[in-house]
């Protein structure tokens, strides 16, 4: 089981002003990779996915301000405008220019924020080389959101967060794995969540669900009018970011590769790295054909 302190050691921080922002780049050569994590967890789900991916190219992961190794400050808005301007404020430190973006969960709507900038040319010199959206809620009027969640947007959130570890944490992961993920894999998760007292604000954290009801039309229209290579992939047994959510997706969105895993659920990159990795593999290299 890789400890924290080996996580720690396979990175780097960027100092903010809001706080430390823990980075990690893999590979080299290539259009670069950018990964963009979800809710409640980190990168390093992706870690085994990247570890295919990283061979002929280069890969860098961050974790959002609240998440992971990155610091967990109490005065940050944790809104997904914020989270935006930190994935790119990170892309300028890594001197990333151009770059293919692959997002899930919640990193799907500062995904689909990065569309709606770049169509209001407010990206600076960052261009979208491509687009890889995995089991997210951005149709979130679809979403079948958990209790936890909906506990923790209810005004018994706080409540609910300070009694939340690593049983209910690992039960409630369970229920939305489509493949049994190994204990060991659930543990780090959990220390990952846990630290700096991580759980603890969770309620702010999942303030973006509130935010893709506020900003669908920006969102949703840019994607409707997006013009770069976009791959729509997911697991189809997500009790939570339901197919139907990936079916608009995948309709809607120009000229979008639809792929599914019909044994995977909100985690297709933890629960079977080396097929996920091949999926978006694949993607990439018909982009840069």
């Amino acid at each position: 089981m890789t400890s924290l302190a080996d996580l720690e050691r396979s990175g780097r921080y960027l100092p903010t002003l809001d706080g430390r922002v823990f980075v990690k780049e893999r590979g080299e050569g290539g259009t670069p990779l950018v990964v963009l994590h979800g809710f409640p967890t980190s990168c390093h789900d992706f870690d085994e996915a990247i570890g295919e991916l990283a061979r002929d190219r280069r890969v860098l992961t961050f974790d959002f301000l609240g998440y992971g190794l990155s610091d967990k400050p109490g005065h940050y808005s944790y809104s997904l405008m914020a989270q935006t301007d930190m994935a790119l404020a990170v892309l300028r430190d890594a001197g990333i220019t151009r770059a293919h973006v692959w997002a899930h969960d919640m990193g799907t709507s500062v995904a689909t924020e990065l569309c709606a900038r770049r169509e209001r040319g407010l990206l600076g010199t960052f261009e979208l080389a491509s687009l890889t959206l995995m089991n997210g809620s951005v149709h979130v009027e679809l979403a079948d959101l958990t209790f936890g969640q909906h506990l923790l947007r209810s005004p018994l959130g706080g409540l609910f967060a300070r009694f939340t570890n690593e049983r209910t944490f690992g039960l409630q992961m369970r229920r939305i794995f489509g493949k049994p993920v190994a204990d060991e894999k659930v543990h780090e998760m959990w220390e990952l969540l846990a630290r700096e007292n991580g759980a603890r604000i969770m309620p702010k954290l999942i303030g973006y669900v509130g935010e893709r009801y506020a900003f669908w039309d920006r969102w949703i229209g840019a994607l409707r009018r997006l013009d770069v290579p976009t791959l729509v992939a997911w697991g189809e047994l997500d009790p939570v970011a339901i197919m139907p959510i990936a079916r608009a997706l995948a309709a809607e969105i120009p000229g979008a590769r639809f792929e599914t895993w019909p044994d995977l659920g909100h985690y297709p990159q933890v629960e079977e790295p080396a097929r996920v990795a091949a999926t978006v593999a694949a993607f990439l290299a018909q982009v840069e054909r």
